[in-house]
């Protein structure tokens, strides 16, 4: 096998697997893996092709998108010529001291886009580099402005901001996947999980909300929380009231609000950014995952001339920050044909449409033995059960059905892409329900 691998003839997919298993550390597994992959061969519009069958499935749907990137797809011709046309200029060139107009283009149309007073963005490498940066950012700002003891943040449980380690430190502490580094990570401050549902609103909880920021606000840098769907940390939804809340207690008391929009921006509940259903705009906002259709990985974070022109006037008067692929020309190129893509067709109906079917396609879910509930918000479908998942049971029923999940904790859930047909939606929710009823 390894002469096969010099001369770079093509493996089946039986040596792949073996290969894998020897080498390949695969996200939230161990190594070696317990349980073997599938072969993905190729990929085109919502459908992954896979190098050998699978419970007799050789093409499944993929309700994933990816992990809620790849929004138009897969194999998108538009993005593919995006891609093609900036390899034959150039595919990367380093950000210190150079600039280029993918780069350009690509944040002075996330400034068009995203609320007002957000007006300056940096450009990184993935979404929990984004939230470092936006840390960095409120940290920076405080001590420039003579406030170094405003060094702490304040979130809700059950949130996720990533692996990396300040957004670890904000993950739910208990309850999430970072557990292991408690005693070790930043101590930050935690109000309870934001209650009820989409629809529902808490005065009672919104006032210690209040007066949590109130009590610590000497001592806080910024809150930072994911506005109206909580991601990987548990799939649930609260009010955006909660966030009208916030901004005016981070006001009231000087703190800067952070949101982090990774998982909910361009149009995944049926705003542009989830921060519209409450009217209110962040002093920082982190962004990634469809940012580039799924095609590469970048992400952006952007801030407001209040947060740029503390930090410009401080001791050290620059983001010490400065990623080696910041803002990679072919990315940025990618990203900017995306958003040209999603904002020059009629997205928020396709959302609606996606809503409307999870809704009626979800809905018999309910009456499963074992689960506990069933939400649906914009293009986001989740049934919940009363235990922990069983993954490999719940996966292969899936599959069975010729549909692609990754259920997770006591969640069965899908993310589709915008471009999914009906036929196929309905398809995917009969995956959900058939995981669902077998893990």
């Amino acid at each position: 096998m390894r002469e096969r691998l010099g001369t770079r003839q093509p493996l089946d997919a039986r040596e792949l697997v073996a290969l894998d298993r020897a080498h390949v550390w695969h996200p939230y597994g161990p190594m070696p893996g317990r349980t073997d992959p599938l072969v993905v061969e190729s990929a085109s519009g919502v459908r992954l092709r896979l190098a050998e069958a699978a419970y007799g499935q050789r093409e499944l749907v993929d309700g994933m998108s990816s992990w809620w990137s790849a929004i138009h797809g897969y194999n998108h011709p538009v993005l593919n010529e995006a891609a093609r046309g900036q390899l034959d200029r150039m595919s990367h060139v380093m950000f210190g001291g150079l600039t280029h107009e993918p780069a350009v283009r690509l944040a002075t149309r996330l400034v068009e886009i995203t609320p007002e007073p957000l007006r300056h963005v940096f450009l990184c490498d993935s979404g929990s580099v984004a939230v470092e940066v936006a840390v960095k950012m409120c940290l920076q700002y405080w001590r420039s402005v003579g406030r170094p003891a405003k060094q702490r943040l304040l979130t809700w449980r059950g949130g996720y901001h990533g692996d990396t380690w300040q957004p670890m430190s904000v993950c739910d502490p208990e309850g999430g996947m970072h557990g292991l580094w408690s005693g070790v990570l930043p101590r930050q401050i935690f109000a309870d999980a934001p209650p009820g549902t989409f629809e529902e609103y808490d005065a009672s909880y919104a006032d210690r909300l209040r007066e949590l920021i109130g009590r610590h606000a000497d001592e806080l840098a910024a809150v930072i929380v994911e506005p109206v769907v909580q991601g990987a940390g548990g799939m649930r939804f609260h009010s955006p009231e909660y966030l009208r809340v916030l901004r005016e207690a981070c006001d009231a008391h000087g703190v800067l609000l952070v949101l982090d929009e990774i998982a909910t921006g361009f149009g995944r509940t049926g705003r542009l950014f989830a921060a519209e259903h409450a009217g209110v705009s962040p002093d920082v906002l982190c962004l990634g995952k469809a940012l580039t259709g799924g095609y590469l990985t970048m992400a952006a974070t952007l801030c407001t001339s209040r947060v740029a022109d503390g930090i410009s006037r401080g001791e050290v008067p620059v983001l010490a920050h400065g990623p080696t692929f910041m803002a990679n020309p072919l990315a940025s190129a990618v990203a900017c044909a995306s958003l040209d893509l999603l904002l020059g067709q009629d997205w928020a109906q396709e959302v609606k449409r996606l809503e409307a079917g999870l809704r009626d396609g979800l809905a018999e879910a309910a009456s499963l033995p074992g689960v506990r509930d069933v939400r649906v918000l914009g293009a986001i479908g989740v049934v919940q059960l009363d235990h922990p998942v069983d993954m490999a049971a719940a996966t292969e029923a899936a599959v069975r059905e010729g549909v692609w999940l990754r259920p997770f904790r006591d969640l069965v859930y899908t993310m589709p892409p915008y471009v999914t047909g009906d036929e196929d939606l309905e398809r995917i929710a009969r995956a959900v329900r058939a995981a669902a009823a077998a893990g």
